[in-house]
């Protein structure tokens, strides 16, 4: 299924070969880059052209002589006239020498520029970033590099975690190269976009566009092409969060409302707030709050937390199991049974974490 192109993409729609850092030119005119090498084309074939007519008219000879002469000319590689010429083959041939050296030396000169200012660079640089966009695998999509994607893009450089950035505006684009993140500048509503950078085989999807249409727009054709695939969109407004959820969104999230709701947690409970903050926050690297799936077959599944004994195998804290039903339990009792597919809330340091991670038979991943 094919939805339409947003209002937006309409106007500036490019394809999935624009992970490199120059844009495709306006249709119905070529760029500098390509019109260059036509013209020497163009020049070189004229004078080889010219010169085996001109042969033939002025000399009489065949079409294979005239143009055996001309070729040797044109390289100045020095080999004997194929026929004796006459006064003005001889004035014909110093033309063809002094306009096909030129024309050979531009070509040459051309290349040599291109080569040095770098559009032979651009060129391997963007074949490099194709192929690891065929590597990605497990990876998280970020739809728009701005305030917000700037801080997504941070977190996740922190933690290792690998992720694409599709940002339509080129100077954005370019920041995110220069950050050293892998990006592509496109629509992120496009299939063909979303094909290219291997959304089949991600993680997650990050709706983070300037635009609640845009958003709304990137969620569905995300949803459509990766069924199962979580997906996280912003809103600015409510209308805009009931649209995301329709369009497929798992978690929808407004920047209002979280930097609202901050602020007013912050005022009333700094200490619970600061606590969470620690806990949550990459930058602490003695405590983390992780969740960590059961998955079938695993140590863990069908058992209590008491019978696990999580707390002093491991030494983290269970804050909650959510179940596979999608219900959420807060501090759950000792006698709490663990099912495959649950996901245990815990908090504790990063080393425990990681035994806690291969007991259960699932890497452990930041809360959502």
């Amino acid at each position: 299924m094919t939805i339409p192109d947003s209002p937006r993409a309409r106007n500036d729609h490019r394809g999935p070969d624009v992970a490199a850092h120059s844009m495709a030119p306006p249709s119905g005119r070529s760029s500098p880059w390509w019109a260059g090498w036509r013209l020497s084309a163009a020049l070189l074939g004229a004078v080889i052209v010219g010169g085996t007519l001109g042969y033939s008219l002025i000399e009489g000879w065949n079409l294979w002589d005239s143009l055996y002469m001309t070729v040797i000319s044109v390289t100045t590689v020095g080999y004997k006239e194929v026929h004796p010429l006459s006064r003005a083959g001889e004035f014909f041939t110093m033309v063809v020498l002094t306009v096909g050296v030129a024309t050979v030396l531009y070509t040459f000169s051309f290349f040599m520029a291109r080569l040095v200012e770098g559009d032979l660079q651009e060129r391997w640089l963007r074949r490099r970033r194709n192929r690891m966009l065929d590597d990605l695998d497990k990876h998280f999509i970020v739809c728009g590099f701005g305030r917000m994607g700037h801080i997504i893009a941070q977190e996740f450089a922190r933690q290792g975690v690998p992720f694409v950035i599709i940002e339509r505006d080129p100077e954005r684009m370019q920041e995110a190269i220069d950050l050293g993140y892998l990006a592509v500048e496109a629509d992120a509503s496009s299939e063909q976009v979303l094909r290219h950078v291997r959304i089949e085989r991600a993680r997650g999807f990050i709706a983070a566009v300037s635009t609640d249409a845009e958003n709304v727009y990137a969620v569905l054709t995300a949803r459509l092409l990766h069924p199962h695939l979580f997906i996280i969109g912003r809103a600015e407004t409510e209308d805009a969060r009931t649209k995301l959820v329709r369009a497929g969104a798992d978690r929808v999230l407004s920047p209002y409302q979280i930097g609202g709701l901050q602020l007013a947690q912050t005022a009333l409970r700094p200490a619970v707030v600061d606590f969470v903050q620690l806990a949550t926050s990459s930058e602490n690297l003695e405590l983390s709050m992780e969740q960590v799936q059961i998955t079938q077959g695993a140590s863990l599944a069908n058992r209590t937390i008491v019978d696990a004994n999580l707390r002093q195998r491991f030494g983290v804290v269970v804050v909650g199991i959510q179940h596979a039903d999608g219900r959420m339990e807060f501090n759950p009792p000792p006698d709490a049974v663990m099912h495959a597919g649950d996901y245990l809330v815990v908090l504790g340091r990063t080393e425990n974490l990681r035994e806690l991670e291969a007991a259960a038979g699932q890497s452990a991943r930041a809360v959502r």
